[in-house]
C-alpha cells in the first residue's frame, strides 16, 4: 500500500507537482536523517547531507522508473550522498554516540522507547549495562562499512533480509554472511563483559 502511494507521488511529481515531492520528504526525512546520522561522525553534517539527497533525488526523478520502491531507490541516493560527502571531508564513516541517541523520536515507527529503570536494579547493574553498551557500540564503530549498514538496516531498521539484500544490491546469503560476521563481532566484544554476570548470555 506505502509502496503504491509513493509511486503514484512520485508520478505526481514527475509531471511537475512539487506538492507531490514535498509529500514524500515529509514522509521520509526522518528516516533518511538516521540513515545518514548512523554514518557520519559530524552531526552537524546530518542535516546537509540529508538536504542534499533529496535535491539529488529531484533532479534524478525522470529517470525513476518504478523497478524498486521509492525508498530502496532513495536510500542508495542518500548512502552515496553521505559516502561522497565523506570522502571530501576525508572523514570515516562511524556511527557516533549523538547519532544513536539524538536521532530517534517516539513518533518515529522504528522507533524504539527503552523501559525505565525499575527500582529494583542496583547501580552496579546499571553500570554493567551502561559498559555493555558501550562495548556494543565501540564494536560497531570497528565494523566495516558493509557490515556496519547491514547490522544497521536488521537491528536497528528491522528490515528483512529480502530487504536488506535490494537495499545493498547483493544476494541474501551476502546479507546474511555480513549479518553473521558483524554480530559475532559484537559478541566478542561483549563476552568478556558477559561472562562476569552469572547467567547472562549474549
Amino acid at each position: 500500500m506505502s509502496d503504491d502511494v509513493d509511486l503514484a507521488l512520485v508520478r505526481r511529481a514527475q509531471q511537475g507537482e512539487m506538492r507531490a515531492f514535498e509529500l514524500l520528504v515529509i514522509k521520509y526525512q526522518r528516516r533518511l536523517e538516521r540513515l545518514v546520522a548512523r554514518m557520519v561522525r559530524d552531526a552537524d553534517l546530518v542535516q546537509d547531507i540529508t538536504q542534499e539527497s533529496f535535491i539529488r533525488a529531484y533532479r534524478a526523478l525522470p529517470g525513476f522508473r518504478g523497478d524498486s520502491a521509492f525508498y530502496t531507490w532513495l536510500y542508495r541516493i542518500a548512502v552515496n550522498t553521505a559516502k561522497r560527502s565523506l570522502l571530501q571531508q576525508q572523514r570515516d564513516p562511524v556511527l557516533t554516540e549523538s547519532a544513536r541517541a539524538g536521532h530517534a523520536d517516539a513518533d518515529d515507527e522504528t522507533y524504539r522507547r527503552e523501559p525505565e529503570p525499575s527500582d529494583g536494579e542496583t547501580p552496579e547493574g546499571l553500570l554493567a549495562s551502561k559498559e555493555i553498551a558501550q562495548a556494543v557500540n565501540a564494536a560497531m564503530d570497528a565494523l566495516s562499512d558493509d557490515l556496519k549498514q547491514a547490522i544497521s538496516l536488521r537491528e536497528i531498521e528491522g528490515l528483512s533480509y529480502e530487504e536488506i539484500a535490494e537495499l545493498m544490491n547483493c544476494p541474501i546469503g551476502t546479507v546474511r554472511s555480513r549479518i553473521y560476521r558483524a554480530r559475532e563481532a559484537i559478541a566478542a566484544k561483549i563476552r568478556p563483559l558477559l561472562d562476569t554476570r552469572k547467567g547472562e548470555r549474549w
